[in-house]
């Protein structure tokens, strides 16, 4: 029996996940989280074989942040990431974060299936349109915006000011502008307007 913990803020979201893997004899939930902290304390007392975990929990700490620490406990249980969410900057964060996989919410119920069993089981599963991402990606490494770089600039698009970006990322005023100054490098822009637009319409922001 493969034992998962459910990871998402949405209640009818967790619902419907629910009735999906509990029609697999093979498959059970143990614990439910509707934020960060309960997923990080259910990885760490019920000790599963695959966290299923949201990205966005609407606060500060994402379901990445929680994936890289769910990854240091020992045994650590495989982190499945199913979200919304499909841009580089996400996707980049949850990989090197640790998680096995990640999925998009619209994937067809046997695909969840499959790919929570190929997590439990040690393998990677990744959704066709996200392994294809990553794969453009390592071909044109040079339009690309490393995982920090694109966190930063996520918060310029929610319109963060510096100062709160420094605060969010835990990282000093200096670090933000450094970080600008290479993304407006990479993105052949001058301005912060600039920066994100071609981001967004390059898919490496939301």
């Amino acid at each position: 029996m493969i034992r998962v913990v459910l990871a998402d803020d949405h209640p009818v979201v967790r619902a419907g996940i629910r009735a999906m893997i509990s029609a697999d004899p093979e498959l059970t939930i143990v614990g439910e989280a509707s934020d960060t902290d309960q997923a990080i304390s259910l990885a760490r007392e019920l000790v599963p074989d695959v966290v299923l975990m949201d990205l966005q929990f609407g606060t500060e700490q994402t379901g990445a942040d929680a994936t890289r620490i769910i990854k240091q406990q020992s045994p650590a249980p495989a982190v499945l990431v199913l979200t919304n969410y499909d841009t580089d900057g996400d996707i980049l964060s949850a990989v090197e974060a640790g998680a096995s996989g990640y999925l998009l919410k619209d994937a067809p119920p046997e695909e969840l299936i499959i790919a929570i069993k190929a997590a439990a089981a040690g393998e990677t599963a990744l959704a066709p349109a996200i392994a294809g991402r990553l794969m453009a990606r390592m071909r044109s490494p040079q339009t690309s915006l490393s995982s920090r770089e694109a966190e930063v600039l996520q918060l310029v698009a929610d319109g963060e000011p510096n100062t709160s970006i420094a605060r969010i990322l835990h990282i000093s005023n200096a670090t933000v502008k450094t970080h600008l100054v290479h993304i407006y490098s990479k993105l052949g822009v001058s301005s912060r307007t600039a920066a994100v637009a071609t981001a967004r319409e390059a898919g490496l922001i939301r």
